[in-house]
């Protein structure tokens, strides 16, 4: 073999080498995943699953007047938020995503289920409450969603008592003067147990649909969204519905029967009234 081939080898192999160490090397953001700086520690979600939220709480809603969190449960699947109204970017986020995700869905805030939006930063007023409140029913654009989407504040001791509940976890950096937080929704049953949980601020409008129609317990929906929920199951480590082979197969198998059967059906009469 040509040693300068040879040695191009060699040169092109070791390169490869060096390359791949590079890709799987960890990066510093990795190496520090585990250990958080200390503003980020015991800040994040812990899903709680079927518990049920101290609906007895007292907070305050975007007139002032003092409120109890059962006035928004009872009869319709409830989507709660915690976000605190000046917060400068994530919260914002949060809010947006919602407000895209519910403007898909032609299920109406106020009609087939709630919004409830509580600030965990117990400083904020009720002003700031009505303001965020006007600015999100202008661009949803729904009637009647005034009576559906509500933006609470309350003391510290209701809001601890509720995002603890809820796991919800935030911590307070009085150096910035804001909330580290983590940002996600959820989905509560009419009355009060946390049914699902979906993170980021980007909210599949299909995956909010199915959870409100299985957290109203088919109350809402069509025959279409329960075939849905028998085809897609809910993952609580994604916070995501996911396709379920086995019962897609088997919905098609049924109507694979059903249309064979509708067929010799049909060719029977046929025949009949051929005779």
């Amino acid at each position: 073999m040509n040693p300068n081939f040879r040695s191009s080898i060699n040169d092109l192999l070791s390169s490869i080498f060096i390359f791949m160490l590079i890709l799987t090397a960890p990066t510093h953001a990795q190496l520090g995943a585990s250990t958080p700086p200390p503003m980020l520690r015991n800040v994040g979600i812990e899903q709680r699953l079927h518990a049920s939220l101290p609906l007895d709480l007292t907070f305050r809603d975007e007139a002032g007047e003092p409120v109890e969190l059962r006035e928004y449960f009872g009869r319709k699947p409830v989507v709660l938020a915690f976000v605190y109204y000046e917060c400068p970017m994530l919260c914002t986020q949060i809010l947006n995503g919602l407000l895209e995700s519910v403007r898909v869905l032609n299920f109406d805030v106020g009609k087939e289920f709630e919004i409830v939006t509580v600030s965990f930063d117990p400083g904020e007023t009720a002003q700031l409450a009505a303001a965020k409140k006007q600015l999100y029913l202008q661009q949803y654009g729904r009637r009647g969603a005034e009576t559906g989407w509500h933006f609470l504040t309350g003391d510290t001791s209701a809001i601890r008592q509720l995002t603890q509940a809820a796991g919800f976890h935030y911590r307070y950096d009085p150096a910035t003067d804001q909330f580290a937080h983590a940002s996600a929704i959820m989905v509560a049953t009419p009355q009060g147990q946390l049914a699902k949980y979906f993170y980021g601020v980007e909210y599949a409008p299909r995956d909010l649909r199915l959870a409100l129609v299985e957290a109203s317990q088919n109350k809402i929906g069509t025959p279409v969204d329960q075939l849905l929920l028998y085809c897609f199951h809910y993952d609580p480590l994604t916070g995501k519905y996911s396709f379920v082979v086995m019962n897609a197969l088997r919905v098609a198998g049924i109507a694979t029967v059903l249309s064979l059967a509708t067929f010799i059906l049909l060719m029977f009469r046929r025949d009949r009234h051929a005779a």
